[in-house]
Order: C-alpha cells, then structure tokens, then sequence
C-alpha cells in the first residue's frame, strides 16, 4: 500500500531475555485503584464502577531513555504502576478467561500535569491534557507472565533520588488484574498488543529537572531515568 506521508514508527517496549520486541496497540489506565490514593487525592473508590483513560501509544518512553520535563506545566508528578501487556483480547470477556489474555508485565510511570489536572476537574471539564501529553508513559521491558510470578503480595515502589515515595503491594488494588481487563472489555474491544497501567498507590508529588527515579516490581522488573 502506498501512504502520502511516512508511516510513523509503530511503538513497541523490549522483552526481558529475547530478541524481540512487544508492539504496542494502545495503552489504557485505571484510575483510583489504591484506597489511599484515592483519599490523598480528595477522591473516593467506586468498585462497581472503575475509571479509565487512555494515552497515545507514542507518549511511552522506553529503554531507559530521559524523560523531557513537559511544556505546560509547573507541577509534574510521578505515579507508579504496574503495566499488563495482552497477548490476546475480545470483547464481554468474563473475569475467569482474563488472566490467560496476559502476555507479561512491567513497571511504568503514569506522568500527570497536576495543576492542568486541577484546572480541567475544578470545570468539570476533560482531563486529556493531563494524563496524555508527550513523554508522559515511561515503561520498563516486559517480563513474561510466566516467568514474572505476580500475585497481591508482589510490591510496587518509585524512589526519586534515592528516596521512596512511594510503595504498596499489588494485593491493595481494588480492582484485579482480571477484573480490569473484564471492565474494559465492556467499553473496547481489547486486543494483543494493549497495555494497561493499573493504577497508583499513595504519595505521588512533583518532579523537578534532573530528578532521577527507579521503579520496581518486586525484584521481577525495574525502571531508572531521568527528567531533563
């Protein structure tokens, strides 16, 4: 097929222990799955129904490289996630049939303009400019689902400049990893290569240029960078 401009770059993240790379589809978030964060963020948790956004696939940032302090903004936070890869996906799908979809996990950033955050809610307007900005999805690689071995009480942490910010275990989410990816497929019909940000604990706060942060999962995947 020919196209009147070049094709952009199809987004991908590196797998841990192949020569492969995982293509990226689309990337999902959920918001408000940590009680604590919910509360620190003026909010509350509704379990019957779950909040999602999205990012543009080209707002991730992979394989270690710096983070460009975004325009717009005086108030960049960081927020810690666990991130699902799918290796299939459907529609309707029933919570038991979910966790089979799982390709593998990492550990990302959910990068927020928080005072756009702000803005947009006090007007009860759309948040967009908040959460899917340019840069704004740093990623690990991708660990395999079977070699990763997660469960409710793998932790998840963020230390900028040597110093934790923020920690929680998987168990605290209120939703599941199934039961997100279930939710979901009620609003999108899923399929392989999507990712999902699942959400981030209490203690989120501002990064300035030249902060350095590492990521983790467990001892299973990290993430280091830098804001410039």
């Amino acid at each position: 097929m020919n196209y009147a401009l070049p094709v952009p770059e199809l987004p991908s993240v590196a797998i841990d222990g192949l020569p492969l790379r995982f293509p990226v589809r689309r990337v999902f978030c959920i918001g408000r799955n940590y009680a604590e964060h919910a509360k620190e963020m003026g909010g509350t948790v509704d379990k019957a129904s779950p909040m999602f956004f999205t990012k543009p696939a080209d707002a991730l940032v992979t394989d270690g490289a710096d983070v460009p302090y975004p325009s717009a903004t005086s108030d960049l936070h960081h927020e810690v996630e666990m991130v699902v890869a799918l290796k299939a996906g459907g529609s309707d799908i029933d919570p038991a049939d979910a966790q089979a979809l799982v390709y593998g996990y990492a550990i990302g950033l959910d990068l927020t303009r928080r005072d756009l955050q702000a803005a947009a809610k006090a007007k009860g307007a759309p948040w967009d400019t908040a959460k899917g900005f340019d840069h704004s999805a740093p990623i690990s690689m991708l660990v395999p689902a079977e070699r990763a071995k997660v469960n409710g009480d793998t932790p998840i942490a963020l230390f900028v400049n040597g110093q934790k910010c923020q920690s929680a275990t998987l168990g605290e989410m209120v939703h599941s990893v199934p039961e997100i990816i279930a939710a979901l497929s009620k609003l999108y019909e899923l399929k392989a290569g999507d990712l999902i940000y699942t959400g981030t604990p209490a203690g989120v706060a501002a990064l300035q240029r030249g902060d350095r942060f590492e990521a983790t999962l467990g001892n299973i995947v990290s993430l280091e960078g830098r804001i410039t």
